[in-house]
């Protein structure tokens, strides 16, 4: 049994939503205050009032709006402008002296707020066009514009742009990000499914050819077969053609979402002792020595670590004969526990871990290295013809854990 994990990672750009948010309600506050310190210089003020009402009605409620991307839609965006503008030519009508002095004009810095949503919402192109109509209304509002009134129009165009195109930098990152999370997720399963078909099929069908040609006769032409389709199966897992998980981006909401298959067995929170699990390994020919106390580790953890120990006794049966020794230890450090696994067997010939990694026989590869490198672990080999083998197994206490789990 399988189950499917889902770990959602909040998209880059949802903090200036609620930037923006926040920006809406203090800068419609500051608007209402700067009138209401000024209110004695207006020629109308029932104008300056008429408007800061709607802007303060239309700024709460249309908080959810700013809330995120979807909620931002383009008609939305227009109305938005549209009073922003409207407030910036209002202004000489309720203010004749702030035509002629520079002086702030009915919405204040609130238009800024308006020219930033296009930016979040579309990038710099939709910043381009907000801002624009924004310095053109700014310039029929004053009349006869002077240097600061080109110098403001100016700064509030360059900025809402550059926010835009930072805005869509970041979106292509994200998006990149997801493409690697995908990645990295399938190598991670392939790997792991690579290793369990090593530990399982692929034994039974060396183990099938090895017995059929010892046996001959139509026991023979059987272990010829399972011989074929070893190869044919060790081909098609050393290519990686192992499709599993999957990541996908949320358009909506720019999230990226992860969908991770996970074994219930390697999901179990509660921690093992690694000794129970290579208990069972010991024998005639399996020296296993282990601490007195319980070794813990986290269930996946040892479960893994366990299974490499008996990659590497695989290896020993296969590689020094039946008639080999060897000797399992377990160390349980502070921060890591380190299993050895020895035997008396020949040894490996310099050169012949890479040969039969060519040749599509992963069990170092995959079944010992990758199982402690998914461990934050590591794996080392020591080997001298003639002087058998030895393969070191370090685990950290507190491993990084399979494929599936995502932080």
């Amino acid at each position: 049994m399988a189950r499917r994990e889902r770990v959602v990672r909040m998209s880059v750009e949802q903090p200036l939503w609620s930037a923006l948010t926040a920006y809406r309600i203090l800068t419609t506050l500051y608007a209402v205050l700067l009138s209401v310190f000024g209110r004695d210089k207006y020629d109308r003020p029932w104008v300056a009032a008429a408007f800061l009402v709607v802007l303060v009605v239309w700024t709460l409620a249309t908080l959810p709006k700013v809330s995120n991307a979807t909620a931002c839609t383009k008609r939305f965006l227009g109305a938005d402008l549209t009073i922003a503008l409207t407030g910036i030519l209002l202004t000489p009508l309720a203010d004749f002296e702030a035509q002629q002095m520079d002086g702030p004009t009915l919405p204040s810095i609130w238009t800024a707020g308006s020219v930033l949503a296009f930016a979040i919402k579309g990038g710099w192109r939709w910043a381009a066009f907000a801002s624009s109509f924004v310095a053109v209304a700014n310039i029929v509002e004053r009349g006869h514009p002077s240097r600061d009134t080109f110098h403001n129009v100016l700064l509030v165009w360059v900025a809402s742009i550059a926010i835009g195109y930072v805005i869509e930098v970041a979106r292509a990152s994200e998006r990149t990000l997801a493409r690697a999370l995908e990645i990295e997720a399938a190598t991670r399963e392939r790997e792991r499914l690579a290793r369990d078909i090593h530990d399982s099929v692929l034994q039974v069908l060396a183990m099938v050819q090895r017995r059929g040609t010892a046996l001959g006769g139509e026991a023979a032409e059987l272990g010829r077969m399972a011989g074929e389709q070893e190869v044919a199966l060790r081909t098609l897992v050393s290519s990686g053609l192992v499709p599993t998980t999957r990541v996908s981006e949320d358009a909506a909401e720019g999230a990226v979402v992860r969908s991770v298959e996970v074994d219930d067995e390697l999901s179990e929170p509660a921690d093992r002792d690694l000794r129970a699990l290579l208990a069972p390994h010991a024998g005639s020919r399996v020296s296993f020595a282990e601490p007195g106390a319980p070794v813990l580790l986290p269930a996946a953890a040892a479960t893994e670590l366990a299974a490499a120990v008996s990659a590497a006794l695989d290896n020993v049966r296969v590689h020094a004969g039946e008639n080999a020794q060897a000797w399992i230890l377990v160390e349980d450090w502070p921060d890591e526990v380190i299993v050895t696994v020895r035997d008396d067997g020949p040894g490996i010939p310099d050169g012949r871990l890479a040969q039969a990694e060519g040749e599509g026989r992963m069990g170092v590869a995959l079944s010992i290295r990758g199982r402690l490198r998914d461990l934050g672990g590591t794996a080392e080999l020591i080997s001298v013809p003639g002087q058998g083998t030895e393969v070191e197994l370090k685990v950290p206490k507190v491993p990084r854990g399979k494929a599936g789990s995502a932080r």
